[in-house]
C-alpha cells in the first residue's frame, strides 16, 4: 500500500454473491458467447488458456485492502462486450475525482484480461465519464500500448500490479 492515502475514508460495500456456474458453462467452444459476467468473474471461460479461478472483481485496490468491487470502482454494468467485433470495454469509476491510482487500476485490469483472454479481443479500458479530473489523459495512457509496455518494465510498478492481482488479504 502507498503512504499518505489519497482517499483516507473510502466507502466500502459488501461483496456480491457469486453466481454458481455449471460445468457445462465452463467448457469453452468456438461458438460460446462472452458476456460481461464472464469478464467480471473471469471464471475459466477460456479453460484451455487459464486453469485458475481468478476474478477481475477481486483485484485489490492499490491504496486500500479492499477489492475494486467493494469500493464500487468496478461492476458488472461497467463491462460491455461486442462478440462480433471481438471488443471488450471496461469503464471503471475511481473513488475520488483526483485519484492518482486510476492508471494503476487500469493497468491491473489490462494485465488480468491479457492473461485470461486470447489476443484477438481488443480491450479498451477507460475511467467512467466525469469520474476523474484528468479523464482524457488517463484514458489516453490506459490505451497506449507503448506506455503500457513501459509501465510494466518498471519493477516498482510491476510489483504493485502483481500485489493487486495476487493479494490474499481480501
Amino acid at each position: 500500500m502507498t503512504l499518505g492515502l489519497i482517499n483516507a475514508n473510502p466507502i466500502v460495500r459488501e461483496k456480491k454473491e457469486r453466481i454458481t456456474r455449471t460445468d457445462a458453462h465452463l467448457h469453452c467452444d468456438d461458438h460460446e458467447a462472452v458476456d460481461p459476467l464472464d469478464i467480471y468473474d473471469i471464471l475459466s471461460i477460456f479453460q484451455f488458456l487459464v486453469r485458475s479461478t481468478n476474478f477481475v472483481r477481486d483485484i485489490r485496490d492499490p491504496e486500500h485492502p479492499y477489492s475494486l468491487e467493494q469500493l464500487s470502482v468496478l461492476s458488472e454494468e461497467s463491462i460491455t462486450v461486442d462478440e462480433k467485433l471481438g471488443r471488450i470495454l471496461i469503464s471503471f469509476t475511481p473513488t475520488i475525482q483526483h485519484c492518482s491510482m486510476a492508471t494503476v487500476i487500469g493497468l491491473c485490469l489490462r494485465v488480468k484480461l491479457k492473461d485470461c483472454f486470447p489476443p484477438h479481443f481488443k480491450v479498451d479500458i477507460k475511467v467512467a465519464p466525469g469520474s476523474h479530473a484528468d479523464e482524457a489523459a488517463v484514458n489516453k495512457q490506459l490505451n497506449d500500448k507503448e506506455r503500457i509496455v513501459a509501465a510494466m518494465e518498471n519493477p516498482n510498478l510491476r510489483h504493485l500490479v502483481d500485489e493487486c492481482l495476487h493479494s490474499s488479504e481480501l
